[in-house]
């Protein structure tokens, strides 16, 4: 009997890493992407560059394209390290709501699910704000803190 239990407790725990798969862009957050954001930021909106040659009014009314882990991604580690997450927060972070965390849901608990799942994608301590250069007193990002940033495919 002693056996018995013993292997049942060692299937069960080789059998519980598996059962936590890791997050990707592909199973996990393409598809809130395309129920939350690619409404205005789809194939047909500017990319990153040239986005940034709009002009400013203009570029506040056009969002930019992010239809693609590449263009996604963009906004995570570089050219504008951290604006994804600068936008996304809840405000726990930064002490300011960004101004597209309202879109992650319909509710406050939708739109913290949502917002876990991108964190947990990117990896532990991998959601900050910094951009690649300081601004004001806010540091560059580091290389610490690029190398938390998981974000697999």
């Amino acid at each position: 009997m002693t056996k018995r239990i013993t292997l049942t407790l060692m299937l069960v725990a080789l059998a519980v890493p598996a059962m936590a798969q890791e997050r990707t862009w592909r199973s996990d957050v393409k598809p809130l992407f395309d129920a939350k954001c690619i409404q205005c930021h789809e194939a047909t909106a500017p990319e990153y560059n040239d986005w940034e040659l709009l002009d400013e009014k203009v570029r506040d009314e056009t969002p930019p394209r992010m239809d693609t882990y590449p263009h996604f991604m963009s906004y995570v580690v570089w050219p504008a390290t951290g604006a994804m997450m600068r936008r996304l927060d809840d405000g726990k972070t930064s002490g300011k709501a960004g101004n597209m965390h309202q879109y992650l849901g319909d509710s406050d608990e939708e739109r913290g699910k949502n917002l876990q799942i991108i964190k947990e994608w990117l990896g532990d301590g991998a959601w900050n704000m910094n951009r690649w250069q300081a601004r004001n007193e806010v540091p560059g990002i580091s290389k610490e803190q690029l190398e938390k940033i998981k974000a697999k495919y």
